[in-house]
């Protein structure tokens, strides 16, 4: 459940305070982006990652980006200072008002500034994982851009939760591994770790980014492959990453159980996790 304060456009307000229009045609659209980041000790982790993201996907959806990196990240933190949060997580959205026909006359930004936070959600340490055919379209202009039309991802979790599974493995129209819905994969074979390229339709993740320019320091080859599912049931490990969870073991896909849960996705996760405290003891130490 998100934290009661809320930043809107050019002001902090209690959630309740915060008015959103049915006149605003890209929030009723889906024409938005948004991203997820991690609160450690108060600060946001790889804003600056982040925030390139953002403006390459305004780019790609011709979004104006009216704001920058620096006046946000104050905003995002007048956000973690008013609900208090030392561990958990924000999002910053952007959503384009002035787009189609059904708009209202009623004055507001061409584009809206919401940013709020949550705690970290809750998960298993081991995860079992459906898989759904054509959840992504990589020929799509719009393939990669994290935009807040996300209704195909929540459809899809929601599905398999039904049947007992924690994520769903989305495939593209090829019969390819692209991702999960807000999580990217990862598989381990023959001492290598092998995720899908960015032109399997997934996601650029900011924690996937990291970890392939970490692992090879600590000797962990990391190398993008296009992958099938029968890649991933053969596989000695498979792991997922994202931005509130870091890495997580799978210990099943669709029926197919995965040996090995945790031996090379608990090194990678210590990694990570060292990287995370280096950045942030940086940024703490900087703000002094």
């Amino acid at each position: 459940m998100i934290h009661p304060n809320v930043f809107h456009n050019e002001s902090l307000l209690p959630i309740e305070k915060v008015r959103l229009s049915p006149g605003q045609a890209g929030l009723i659209c889906g024409w938005g982006i948004f991203t997820t980041l991690r609160i450690c000790r108060g600060e946001a982790f790889a804003y600056e990652r982040h925030w390139r993201r953002l403006e390459k996907d305004a780019s790609i959806t011709r979004l104006p980006m009216p704001y920058t990196a620096a006046k946000v990240r104050v905003h995002l933190h007048e956000v973690i200072r008013a609900n208090q949060v030392t561990e958990g997580c924000a999002r910053i959205y952007l959503v384009y008002n002035t787009v189609g026909f059904w708009q209202s006359a009623e004055q507001h930004p061409q584009v809206d500034l919401i940013i709020y936070s949550a705690p970290l959600p809750e998960h298993r340490e081991i995860v079992r994982l459906a898989v759904r055919e054509h959840g992504r379209h990589s020929a799509s202009p719009l393939s990669g851009v994290k935009s807040i039309s996300w209704l195909n991802n929540v459809w899809a979790v929601a599905e398999a939760t039904k049947e007992g599974f924690d994520e769903v493995i989305m495939l593209n129209e090829r019969g390819e591994v692209a991702e999960c819905t807000s999580a990217n994969i990862f598989a381990v074979k023959d001492g290598k770790v092998l995720t899908p390229p960015l032109n399997s339709g997934c996601l650029e993740g900011v924690t996937r980014g990291i970890l392939m320019e970490v692992a090879p320091e600590a000797g962990v080859s990391v190398v993008e492959q296009m992958l099938r599912p029968e890649d991933l049931y053969t596989a000695d490990e498979v792991f997922i990453s994202s931005t509130n969870r870091n890495l997580i073991s799978v210990g099943e896909i669709a029926g197919h159980p995965i040996p090995n849960p945790g031996t090379v996705c608990n090194h990678l996760n210590d990694l990570f996790d060292t990287y995370v405290d280096d950045y942030v003891t940086r940024r703490l130490a900087t703000a002094r």
